[in-house]
């Protein structure tokens, strides 16, 4: 057998920056090498050759050992077969006649057509074992050189992946000593962290006594400094009416020093009874006791609600088994729909989403409108302006934006939470705002002025929801303490808090007659309560999974409830009985009635609308 080349193929090996890093020797696991005697190929090649030499002499032994063929051949049909065989026809011919003529003549010996001696038959059983024996020689020469070939490719690759081997178990110890560095650096400072995180933790309750009794301070001078103004003004009335009986220019002018006298009079009598008088540059709100010359003014609580003549109509759904039905959906926003806001008058919805935008959709054809793009972080809550001409929006980025629709953009950015405002909520007049916060405090806002008129303490945990009282001064605010609070918006102090709930509350709102709030939390236990008592009426529930949101129907009769089970439920107040509409795919966070509730509209994680109707 010819001698071949064999040449060693390119292979490229990508090697990391590693600066020049020097690998250590390290031996190769037993179970990963392989034996001696299966690694010198060329001597297992000379054993498949000395193996293949083997059989064919065995097979030839076998064969010479073969016995003949018990049916001997005559001698003429032996001529004739050899004559064909080697493709002699015309002496077979010849042949052919001559036999034929020499018996018809009787010339032929009865010795000469007799048998043909067995060792010609046994030659040519030789020679045909001969060529099937050169025939098989052959296949095993082309697969023995496959074979070689394979074996040389197989020798490359191990070799390549036996140094691969190598260096990603060296790349294993180094990356092993770098994890246990890293853990022990790690324990350095651990006692540092836990040190800080205990001084945070005493200074953000030392920052919250302060803020209190702060607020405390700056009310009472602002009670002091209202009574002040009241003798003032008292006093100047007695002034005036003395002067009212002389005309002389110089009494006049003498007004303003006893203006002045009268005020270090009543200073010195508030020192006395050990009360300071209050000082604008002392202030440290800057909202107290100083009034923005925009600053507008409450409203009255003696209006009516217009739409009170709703809940005397008749509520014909609710003789339904079932009420709604899903009959509409579409795929809103790419995020979870986190928010939805109807317009006070148009059949238009306003939804929003944790990918920081809000769109506008006209509800019968679910026709886009437009959209509103600026907050940094996800939006929490949206509301219309009473007007129906401006939104407002809340956001993770701490912040309140007001939007105006004639303008398609931001006209105001309301800053001062320190944590994500949760939720907002127009007073009816539309001059004020109020805003809730992670940072457990929620704002009254001024539209005017553009500032914040009132913060409101009292909250120990994030205050989830916040909502006015239609045509009133009364804000309702829920908390993760597991209460739920009324706040006068005038001054911004808590006139009732509601206990009952064993969980965070996640949302509170009101009815349209005020006297009953419904409220969920995140067991999702379903309580309503009676504004009048501040006692719970009613308690269901509907857990075990959270109740993200509450909205009373038009008439008051009817409860939605939107849960993390993927579903919208809704309870009739008359019969107590609580039905499920399933068809959100995963948790729908936010669910809304229309202002005749002939529908309804919950908002879910994926991102799409449901309408039941």
């Amino acid at each position: 057998m010819e001698e071949e080349n064999y040449y060693l193929e390119q292979v490229t090996i990508t090697e990391g920056s590693e600066d020049n890093y020097q690998y250590e020797e390290i031996p190769a696991e037993d179970d990963f090498s392989l034996p001696e005697e299966d690694e010198d190929f060329v001597r297992a090649f000379q054993t498949v050759q000395e193996q293949t030499e083997n059989i064919n002499s065995h097979r030839s032994v076998l064969s010479s050992q073969r016995a003949v063929s018990h049916r001997p051949e005559v001698v003429d049909d032996f001529l004739r077969n050899f004559l064909i065989k080697t493709g002699m026809m015309k002496t077979f011919e010849c042949f052919q006649t001559e036999w034929y003529e020499m018996i018809q003549k009787g010339l032929l010996q009865p010795e000469a057509v007799e048998f043909v001696p067995d060792v010609y038959t046994h030659i040519q059983m030789l020679e045909a074992e001969i060529q099937s024996v050169k025939k098989e020689v052959g296949t095993y020469k082309e697969a023995t050189s496959k074979a070689k070939e394979s074996m040389v490719k197989l020798q490359k690759a191990r070799d390549f992946h036996r140094m691969h081997h190598k260096r990603v178990l060296q790349e294993k110890n180094r990356l092993i000593n770098d994890i246990k560095m890293l853990k022990a650096h790690y324990e350095s400072f651990e006692p540092l962290l836990r040190q800080l995180r205990e001084k945070y933790q005493t200074v953000l309750r030392q920052k919250m006594l302060t803020s209190l009794e702060r607020d405390r301070a700056v009310g009472e001078v602002t009670g002091l400094q209202a009574v002040l103004r009241s003798l003032e003004s008292g006093r100047n009335i007695e002034i005036a009416l003395k002067k009212e009986g002389t005309k002389n220019k110089k009494e006049n002018a003498a007004d303003g020093p006893t203006q002045k006298a009268i005020q270090e009079a009543r200073e010195k009598e508030l020192l006395q009874e050990g009360v300071a008088a209050y000082n604008p540059a002392k202030d440290p709100t800057k909202q107290m006791g100083k009034r923005h010359p925009k600053d507008s003014e409450f409203p009255t609580d003696t209006r009516v609600n217009p739409r009170l003549a709703l809940m005397k109509g008749k509520n014909n759904h609710l003789t339904k088994t079932g009420g709604y039905c899903l009959s509409n959906s579409w795929k809103a926003h790419e995020l979870a729909v986190s928010c939805l806001a109807l317009h006070p008058r148009k059949e238009i919805l306003v939804t929003a989403s944790d990918d920081r935008l809000w769109k506008m959709w006209y509800i019968p054809k679910r026709d886009f409108l437009m959209t509103g793009e600026g907050h940094t972080d996800w939006l929490s809550s949206c509301c219309f302006h009473p007007t129906g001409t401006k939104l407002a929006t809340s956001s993770g980025d701490t912040t309140v934006r007001i939007w105006d629709f004639a303008k398609a953009e931001c006209i105001l950015t309301l800053e001062g939470h320190m944590h994500a405002v949760w939720d907002c909520s127009w007073h009816t007049c539309g001059d004020f705002l109020a805003s809730c916060s992670l940072d457990n405090t929620s704002k009254i806002w001024d539209l005017n002025s553009e500032r914040c008129r009132y913060t409101m303490r009292g909250h120990v945990d994030s205050v989830n929801s916040i909502e006015f009282l239609p045509y009133s001064n009364i804000v309702l605010t829920s908390s993760a303490d597991k209460t739920l609070s009324l706040w006068d918006a005038r001054m911004g102090v808590c006139a009732q808090t509601f206990y009952g709930h064993l969980h965070s509350c996640n949302h509170a709102t009101f009815n349209m007659k005020g006297d009953t709030i419904a409220s969920c939390d995140s067991y999702g236990v379903l309580k309503l309560w009676d504004v009048r008592k501040v006692a719970v009426m009613l308690s269901v529930d509907a857990g075990p999974h959270a109740g993200n949101q509450v909205a009373f129907d038009p008439s008051g009769q009817l409860v939605s409830l939107a849960s993390n089970d993927g579903t919208v439920k809704v309870l009739v107040l008359t019969s107590r009985q609580l039905t499920s509409l399933g068809g959100h795919e995963d948790d729908a966070q936010c669910v809304i009635f229309d202002h005749k509730g002939d529908y309804l509209i919950s908002g879910g994680s994926g991102g799409t609308l449901h309408l039941w109707s």
